[in-house]
């Protein structure tokens, strides 16, 4: 909720007068819960909660890395359970689709996947807390139950991907195999050459902006 580009967009949503939800995960930032407690189902039902209860009519969904991937799911549980309104566009940064398994699980060295099977969890030192990252084998298993790029994504909506291609967490070409996904929808993909994983310059700031105007 208090990243630079949450603010931010709650800022630009209000300046050009629309209503704007922000949240953060179980076990993430004002979130109550244990990080290593969480599964891409539990966050996703916490997304579908709280859309369903604080939200009304067709809503542009935002999010970054983890958040990307989820809000592909979500418009794809939308979708399924015939609430096709509901979703007017999706804005994704460095979305991390698939992540426990193609981010994760098959980059991971040898030692890392017996310490998820034999132990429950791998710890990582993070690049964005002082906390390692814990990859636990509910995590993992979970995961395989929403994996999206194995087939074709319909987002029922057209959807803006930026992508920073300094990105050492989720990699430009990671992008690119998503826009082959895309199915009957629009979809476009900005790529920003010196942009790494957090876009959260001011002039990465702006494309966000830009999407969500053209959306809006």
């Amino acid at each position: 909720m208090d990243s630079t580009k949450a603010t931010a967009l709650d800022g630009e949503a209000e300046r050009r007068g629309l209503g704007f939800l922000r949240f953060d995960y179980s076990g993430h930032g004002r979130s109550e819960g244990r990080l290593e407690d969480g599964t891409i189902s539990r966050w996703l039902e916490e997304t579908m909660t709280l859309l369903r209860a604080e939200t009304e009519g067709a809503q542009i969904l935002v999010g970054s890395s983890m958040g990307g991937y989820l809000a592909l799911l979500a418009a794809r549980a939308l979708n399924e359970a015939g609430e096709t309104e509901r979703v007017k566009g999706l804005i994704l940064i460095a979305p991390a689709v698939d992540f426990t398994e193609a981010l994760i699980w098959a980059k991971a060295p040898d030692e890392a996947r017996r310490a998820i099977m034999d132990e429950g969890v791998w710890r990582r030192p993070s690049a964005y807390s002082s906390e390692p990252d814990r990859f636990t084998r509910d995590l993992i298993e979970d995961g395989r139950k929403h994996l999206l790029l194995g087939g074709m994504i319909r987002t029922g909506a057209p959807t803006a991907v930026l992508q920073g291609m300094r990105d050492e967490d989720v990699p430009f070409s990671h992008a690119l195999a998503l826009m082959q996904r895309f199915g009957g929808d629009p979809a476009t993909l900005t790529l920003v050459k010196d942009g790494d994983h957090r876009l959260s310059r001011p002039q990465d700031l702006q494309l966000m902006f830009e999407a969500m105007g053209r959306m809006a």
